[in-house]
């Protein structure tokens, strides 16, 4: 019996659409073609692989409009989803070089034993199972399938079941770049699929929350597979007395309300040195009063709806626990439903402390929660006070004084002077700390090369000593 399952778009608040989910048994014949494909995928030469992914491309960019359009109804935001297509045409191009170098070919080198030279190969993972969240469902539907492709990988997608529209556009991309579709194939469906995915691949890439990480490490380390995982973050921001509050302002305004808030590498905690904290709130709050809601159409602002109802909740009862608790609510602060969508202006709060929700558990919306530090040392103890550890952020008169900071966060990119760089500049390889991923890269050329196994060729080359064990000495052991 087929499963189907309500999407609900969040400008209206209405059950508007649906997807019919993949059961484990078509999964398992789907991972089984894609296998068969993969073979020949994996012994083309990489620039024959970069030619069918630059088709894919191109027929990613005849759609653009299509593909902006299906994902403004799911998201209910424009210029996020004009960013994330744009994204991933810039990435197919990024990858493309990346897998260049990586498949560059190497000679025989040198090693201790002077007889000995060694080379080899690099084998790719046949299957990689792509399990992609709802935020950003295009770019990161796509973030990890093109490398994995490009290393000679085959893939199987599953974006989010909240935001799937786009998933039959897609599919008509494939469908126009010569052979992908013999390697590349995206299903519909829920948890329930994803898990029948991981039991089928040979590697997992997973973007999401921390417990569903850890379910997807957990089903990945029963099989012996590699996991991928980008998970949460509660990103701090640290602002100095010699930073340009202006400019920080405006950044982590921006940085904290990107896409409604929902973002891993969004802002969710700012600490400020309490001698400029109330300048720097006054302009905050300023700047974030003129930010406006993208309705009644999505052009008409900058903040969206809450794309999902469990997101509203969580919203409400981080802002309700922090009130509760003595913070105080500058600008914001109330979730306002039009048209049936669930929208939060930007929210500035003041008189946050460590023991409130707002400040340990990702809030994944719109808000700014602003704490006091009176020393380097106390902003870097704040801010390394989380179990995440994804991205972070240092507004400082010098890149010198930012920088030294930076070195003391236990994240894995930090922005200087700026917000969200590790998002903005893929070129810089990183890796997620504590709860916030496993594994290696997805930025920078890694994110290729984490799809490759290297088989080692060791050649003995010239005659020498050989710690062997020769037919006479096996002869007279058995004589005796």
């Amino acid at each position: 019996m087929t499963k189907q399952i309500p999407v609900r778009n969040p400008r209206t608040g209405e059950t508007d659409y649906e997807i019919t989910a993949m059961d484990a048994a078509r999964i398992a014949a789907e991972a089984d073609r894609l296998r068969a494909g993969q073979r020949a995928w994996a012994a083309w030469p990489v620039q024959r692989r970069i030619a069918v992914l630059r088709e894919f491309r191109d027929a990613v960019a005849r759609r653009r409009d299509d593909l902006i359009r299906v994902l403004v109804t799911d998201t209910g935001r424009l210029q996020v989803s004009v960013l994330e297509v744009d994204a991933v045409l810039a990435g197919i191009d990024r990858a493309s070089r990346f897998a260049e170098e990586t498949f560059a070919p190497a000679d025989l080198s040198p090693t201790g034993d002077p007889t000995v030279r060694t080379t080899g190969d690099l084998v790719a993972y046949p299957l990689v199972a792509a399990i992609s969240p709802w935020n950003f469902p295009f770019q990161l539907a796509l973030i990890d399938v093109v490398p994995a492709l490009l290393a000679g990988s085959a893939v199987m997608l599953k974006p989010s079941e909240m935001t799937p529209r786009f998933i039959p556009t897609l599919r008509e991309c494939v469908a126009e770049a010569a052979g992908l579709a013999d390697v590349f194939t995206v299903v519909e469906g829920d948890g329930a699929t994803g898990a029948a995915m991981i039991d089928a691949a040979d590697a997992v890439c997973f973007t999401g929350s921390v417990p569903t990480g850890r379910a997807v490490a957990r089903a990945a380390a029963e099989r012996f597979i590699p996991a991928f995982l980008e998970l949460g973050g509660k990103d701090p921001a640290v602002v100095t007395a010699s930073a340009d509050l202006d400019s920080a302002a405006s950044a982590l305004l921006w940085g904290s309300t990107i896409n409604s808030g929902h973002a891993c590498m969004s802002i969710e905690r700012v600490y400020v040195d309490h001698r400029v904290a109330d300048a720097f709130v006054e302009t905050l709050v300023a700047k974030a009063e003129r930010v406006r809601l993208a309705h009644p159409e999505p052009a008409d602002g900058q903040i969206g709806p809450i794309i999902t109802g469990a997101q509203v909740t969580t919203i409400r009862e981080h802002l309700d626990d922090a009130v509760a608790k003595g913070a105080t609510i500058r600008t914001g602060g109330s979730i306002e439903v039009l048209d049936g969508g669930c929208y939060l202006r930007p929210t500035v709060v003041t008189g946050v402390d460590h023991s409130m929700r707002l400040m340990r558990e990702e809030t994944f919306g719109p808000i700014i929660p602003v704490m006091t530090f009176d020393g380097e040392d106390e902003a870097v103890a704040l801010a390394n006070d989380t179990e995440f550890g994804l991205s972070a952020a240092v507004f400082a008169g010098t890149a010198e004084e930012a920088m030294a900071i930076g070195h003391r966060i236990d994240a894995g990119g930090v922005s200087v002077n700026d917000v969200c760089l590790t998002g903005m500049v893929p070129e810089a390889e990183k890796n997620s700390f504590k709860m916030s991923g496993l594994g290696a890269s997805r930025m920078g050329p890694p994110s290729v090369r984490r799809f490759l196994r290297r088989r080692a060729l060791l050649v003995r080359e010239t005659a020498g000593p050989r710690p062997w064990y020769y037919d006479a000495a096996t002869t007279e052991t058995e004589e005796r």
